[in-house]
């Protein structure tokens, strides 16, 4: 990716908008004078005189069980170094967004301007009151240790330096399972750690932990070998001080070894080093973003080679979001006084057991994986795999409880269990998963309107995400100025202005046109001419299978952009209409709307039709559709044109797909409260579980209200997707942003991947 456009589009990232990552948000309503009267005054001093007669009931009438303090002075931010408490500021938001993202966890932020170990202590313990936990974060060895320790003795609620333990918990679950598939004992393996920071001496702490004997570990920092007779080192580093006199160097340490670990700088082992490691060498390089050796090089000097790293786009991604939100998760739930080692343990093996167990469906899909299974590219867990909450955090909460730690009791696991799925909803990772998928197999893209400024920033985000290949249509002259004015790099892609181009392509496009269209009134010179339409053009390169996919429509309307698709290309097999659908990503899981942009007044046939369409598409996203099909009456409630034929397409669904779950007529509210739906029709095929599919009546209906959702719900829209083509084919909304663009591009893509696969 072009630096210069990265570091532009991450400022713009933070920058625009609310600046920052993060908000408070209300968890009550406070509409009326009521509302506001109950929890400001003079209805708060109720929840607090019930607290001064007991402090444990700060639990029951505040956040405090929820919410987590992310501390750091600034002193060792990622791989920037002592860059101050506000340059860290961004990096604590991010963690607090992971928190969130991961595990339902609430986060403020705190940067504090200290750096001696008393002041920083001191500030941090007088926020006990306020706190479920404390996640210290980028903090400099050695103050690190003193400050973890001192806090955890002296505060009763959990303390974890995330970046001395959570590489620590997550790479011994890799190391165990990499020792079992390589047939090591930990107790017998030689273990070299080349680093001597807070992660390296929290890693191999727990190493030794597991079973690794201290007199096979040899340490080394920035200055070289960790021996007795150095006279640099504090105290924890000299614990790991070895007394071997055969070692000297990094090279000598790695001969007949069987472990690397690698938590210091980029490019220091050699493909020569590796080769003189013990049979089945285990290699663990997490120096980021450039390994210790590049996995590349790595598995080529050595095939019996396990191989991790800390990076995302080679397997065994060694990555702390494995560990730290589920395992404050399971430590809140039962009120724990701190994370013991005990707990950490548990993590380990949580997530080491994780990794034998057979992989979801929709993890392989996100990783574009047709079946991830326990083996040397896969020793830990995907950080997408939604059993990571349940095992991890469970797994924490018991050990809490077991070694007495634990406030709170859990008696039921398995309502616990199903309360930390429903924390994130149906998937809140939806987009990122089609993302992965999209990735994985790359397809090429026609852009029909290139030469816009929206259209040519998503071109080169795909490319940089890998998202998609891009052809970009249009006046080239103009789309290479666009480039040049906003130092849009995108390489060598293919540009074609399809008004230039008299090649023997564009006239064999015409032909097909007039072979396909000549008795519905188009000559041969007027295809010719529509040739010359990007719209036109754009549908034969994916006819032809020139591309993959086509999006068009930023700056047309959506008819005019469809038709020429709908001429050349055509419906699927069997299909009698297209229909539009909207996916709605909220707080709560996606939900999904059709049809909102093709039909505009459909029958009772077309009804079913589109509901067909879109149940399918809905489980392509690994979602299991429940299906309402609305109207303004509910059941037999209402008379009219509507209801009537909303409950005749009802009526035929359930006579013909028996298996699909779907109900109606019924109105909006019904369809998504469960109780309300449960309270008065508890006959419904719907009851128990709210509907996650929305049919409605007409075009009108549904385009009002995915735009008001949109708007005034703060649901993201990602569409419309266009369902019943026979290539991948997708009309944008009128105006998109370059998010919704890259959204539809990645839509697209996976689209043009299924199609494939089903040589539609």
């Amino acid at each position: 990716m072009n630096k210069t456009n990265n570091k532009l589009d991450a400022l713009e990232y933070h920058a625009n908008g609310r600046p920052g990552k993060i908000q408070v948000v209300p968890t009550k309503p406070t509409n009326t004078q009521r509302d506001l009267s109950l929890a400001y005054s003079p209805g708060v001093a109720e929840p607090c005189l019930r607290i001064a007669e007991n402090i444990d009931d700060v639990y029951k009438y505040t956040a405090k069980g929820n919410l987590v303090g992310v501390i750091s002075n600034g002193t060792a931010v990622l791989g920037l170094g002592n860059i101050g408490p506000e340059a860290g500021k961004p990096v604590m938001e991010g963690k607090g967004l992971l928190f969130k993202i991961y595990a339902d966890i609430d986060v403020f932020d705190l940067e504090v301007n200290a750096t001696n170990v008393d002041e920083f202590v001191n500030i941090v313990k007088a926020l006990e009151p306020t706190f479920g936990g404390i996640n210290l974060e980028d903090i400099s060895a050695p103050t690190c240790f003193e400050i973890e320790r001192r806090l955890k003795a002296e505060m009763k609620i959990p303390v974890m330096h995330d970046d001395q333990h959570g590489t620590a918990i997550i790479s011994s679950a890799a190391l165990l399972n990499a020792c079992e598939l390589q047939n090591k004992k930990l107790e017998q393996v030689k273990l070299v750690v080349n680093g001597a920071g807070a992660a390296a001496i929290s890693c191999s702490r727990l190493y030794l932990s597991l079973g690794v004997k201290k007199e096979n570990l040899v340490m080394f920092d920035i200055n070289g070998l960790i021996h007795p007779g150095r006279t640099d080192l504090d105290e924890i580093r000299l614990a790991f001080a070895t007394t071997r006199t055969n070692v000297d160097t990094l090279a000598d340490a790695l001969k007949d070894a069987d472990v690397f670990i690698g938590l210091s700088a980029g490019n220091v082992v050699t493909a020569a080093m590796l080769k003189t490691m013990a049979n089945n060498p285990i290699v663990f390089a997490m120096a980021n973003p450039e390994p210790e050796i590049a996995y590349d090089i790595a598995v080529e000097a050595r095939q019996d080679i396990i191989m991790a790293t800390g990076r995302s786009d080679y397997p065994n991604q060694v990555n702390n979001v494995l560990g730290f939100p589920y395992i404050f998760r399971g430590a809140l739930d039962v009120r724990a006084t701190s994370i013991n080692e005990e707990m950490k343990l548990a993590a380990v093996y949580a997530i080491a057991g994780l990794a034998k167990k057979n992989v979801p469906e929709e993890v392989n899909l996100a990783y574009g994986a047709k079946n991830l299974h326990f083996d040397k590219d896969y020793i830990i867990p995907k950080p997408m795999d939604h059993r990571l909450i349940t095992e991890v955090s469970s797994a924490v909460a018991k050990a809490a409880m077991d070694s007495g730690v634990a406030r709170r009791q859990i008696t039921d696991w398995d309502a616990y269990a199903e309360e930390l799925k429903n924390r994130l909803g149906v998937d809140n990772k939806i987009l990122r998963n089609i993302a992965n998928k999209a990735k994985a197999n790359r397809k090429r893209v026609v852009f029909a309107e290139a030469d816009n400024y929206k259209i040519l920033k998503s071109a080169q985000i795909v490319i940089d995400e890998g998202i998609a290949t891009p052809i970009l249509l249009g006046n080239i002259n103009l789309i290479k100025q666009i480039m040049y004015e906003n130092d849009l790099q995108l390489g060598d892609v293919e540009i074609i202005d399809p008004k230039d181009d008299n090649t023997e392509r564009a006239l064999m496009y015409a032909e097909y046109l007039f072979n396909k269209r000549q008795r519905r009134g188009i000559t041969l010179y007027e295809a010719q001419k529509l040739m010359r339409d990007r719209n036109y053009y754009g549908a034969c390169m994916v006819q032809f299978g020139d591309a993959d996919a086509l999006i068009s429509g930023l700056t047309k309307n959506y008819v005019p952009t469809v038709k020429p698709a709908l001429q050349i290309i055509g419906t699927e097999p069997g299909v009698r209409l297209v229909a539009g659908m909207y996916m709605m990503v909220t707080p709560k899981g996606p939900v999904f709307f059709g049809d909102t942009t093709v039909n505009v007044n459909p029958t009772a046939d077309d009804l079913v039709d589109i509901t067909v369409l879109i149940e399918r598409s809905v489980k392509k996203f690994n979602v299991k559709p429940r299906i309402a099909v609305l109207s303004y009456s509910n059941f037999g409630s209402n008379d009219g044109i509507i209801p009537e034929k909303t409950r005749e397409a009802v009526r035929i669904l359930h006579q013909k797909y028996p298996e699909m779950i779907v109900d109606g007529e019924m109105q909006a509210n019904f369809a998504i409260n469960t109780e309300l739906l449960e309270d008065n029709f508890s006959f419904s095929t719907l009851s128990g579980e709210a509907a996650n599919t929305l049919i409605f009546p007409n075009l009108e209906s549904g385009n009002i209200a995915y735009k008001l959702l949109q708007e005034l719900g703060g649901a993201e829209a990602v569409g419309p997707i266009l369902l019943g083509m026979k290539k991948s084919v997708h009309v944008l909304q009128l105006g998109s942003s370059v998010r919704e663009i890259v959204n539809m591009v990645t839509i697209a893509v996976v689209d043009a991947q299924e199609k494939e696969t089903l040589k539609v």
